[in-house]
């Protein structure tokens, strides 16, 4: 008797964890990690070697495709963003079920999808493609002032901008094509409402399979820290019964009209005054949420996505718990610079509620800086209610300090919870209305 068909998984930077794979596929299929030649893929190669095979793909298509037909995979994903376009091809050439080649596409082009979401009448959001300077007044003139100004492809906020005035819209044209190169969308930029002391914006997780899309989870957000750099997130989000059903509906008909079929999918939305608005649809599970669901309800969503991949119908929707569970993440400085020394650590392990404090970086590392969510750490707890998770990272996170470098000076920061609204309003009026049984 043979070995039993593995499921093939596209590795990169971006990720979920080597393990967290390892861990959430257990018992369903052997791994075989497609791996790319990237330096994040050479630093761990050691570590997915122990963890299943490895497949070094050459870039070519093709190619690609019969290395990974020898395998005979029953089944192909990935949990990288740069990878979805990749594993759609490989999919596809082996007859797999996953995103189309064209569906990958859309979901990794942020002027497609808004196309495609307007043209289904899903979302109407105003976005105009800046594929050089010379496009750049008329996709002004087309969006209007505010607007947001993004990479055409990208992920974690990385060079995304608000552009308020004409001051700011010179300064971020400047930046933006000092260099050749790199195509951009510009957005109008989403109002949100008054949201308390949480994000004005949510995550909604979707699985979709043989019977269509389904809601896992609406996933609350930290408020954002200028321009767009997140904080972190937490099960349940804080929504009233019946802007939770909004977002839950207006998630299932995005990723329908974009074509999903199968998979995860991680779906932000904004609450605005008059409603709630598209973000932006990712054809992948969002970070950190199956560390998140493990604590939470006991359930992986690797597994889950795994599973899809298979052509398995989806297990239902995580059962919520009657707490709030929570993550936040520590943001690497805007300004380059290494890191010199950090404390704060034990003293934060110490509070009730916290579960867990992990850093990312360590004396010595270099940070880039720019304006993308890069982590620093990762602080976990659950709490028995939201109004308790704020006042818990509040006592928190002034104990985390970091010292940077720059060569030339020094600077001590420690991680804040942005304030999105008045810090007083703990409690918003609608709290009471708060909607959980069908959250995680």
């Amino acid at each position: 008797m043979g070995e039993p068909a593995p499921l093939a998984v596209t590795y990169d930077v971006g990720s979920v964890s080597p393990a967290e794979i390892a861990v959430g596929v257990a018992g369903l299929a052997p791994v075989a990690f497609l791996l790319p030649d990237s330096p994040h893929v050479r630093k761990l190669q050691p570590v997915l070697t122990r963890l299943g095979r490895v497949v070094q793909l050459t870039g070519n298509p093709e190619r690609d495709a019969v290395l990974v037909r020898r395998l005979a995979p029953a089944g192909v994903l990935t949990f990288s963003e740069n990878l979805l376009r990749v594993t759609a091809g490989l999919a596809h050439a082996l007859g797999l079920p996953y995103h189309t080649p064209e569906v990958a596409e859309v979901l990794t082009d942020k002027y497609r999808q808004r196309e495609r979401l307007r043209t289904a009448e899903v979302d109407a959001v105003r976005c105009h493609l800046v594929p050089d300077a010379a496009a750049w007044e008329r996709a002004l003139s087309a969006v209007g002032l505010p607007a947001v100004v993004k990479p055409a492809h990208g992920q974690g906020s990385r060079e995304t901008f608000a552009v308020r005035d004409r001051a700011e819209a010179d300064s971020v044209r400047s930046r933006l094509f000092a260099d050749p190169g790199g195509t951009w969308v510009v957005e109008e930029l989403l109002q949100g409402r008054p949201n308390g002391p949480y994000g004005d914006y949510v995550s909604v997780e979707t699985a979709t399979g043989p019977d269509g899309a389904q809601v896992l989870a609406v996933t609350g957000k930290h408020p954002l820290t200028p321009p767009f750099r997140e904080t972190g997130q937490f099960w349940p989000a804080a929504l009233p019964h019946e802007d939770h059903a909004a977002v839950s509906d207006l998630a299932v008909r995005a990723v329908t009209a974009l074509g999903v079929t199968t998979g995860i999918c991680h779906t932000e939305i904004k609450l605005t005054p008059g409603g709630p608005r598209i973000i932006e649809v990712n054809g992948r599970l969002g970070g950190h949420l199956n560390e998140l669901s493990r604590r939470a309800c006991g359930v992986d969503l690797v597994r889950t996505a795994a599973l899809l991949a298979l052509g398995a119908v989806p297990p239902p929707a995580p059962a919520p718990t009657g707490r709030v569970y929570f993550q936040f993440n520590g943001l690497a400085p805007v300004r380059p610079g290494q890191l010199r020394a950090l404390a704060g650590g034990d003293e934060i392990r110490c509070l009730e509620g916290i579960t867990g404090y992990r850093s990312y970086i360590r004396p010595g590392d270099q940070l880039p800086g720019g304006v993308g969510s890069v982590f620093m750490d990762l602080l976990t707890g659950d709490v028995p209610d939201h109004p308790t998770m704020v006042d818990l990272l509040d006592r928190a996170l002034p104990l985390l300090r970091y010292e940077f470098t720059d060569g030339a000076t020094s600077w001590i920061e420690s991680p804040q919870r942005a304030l999105a609204d008045d810090p007083a309003l703990r409690n918003p009026p609608w709290a009471a209305s708060i909607h959980q049984p069908e959250q995680a």
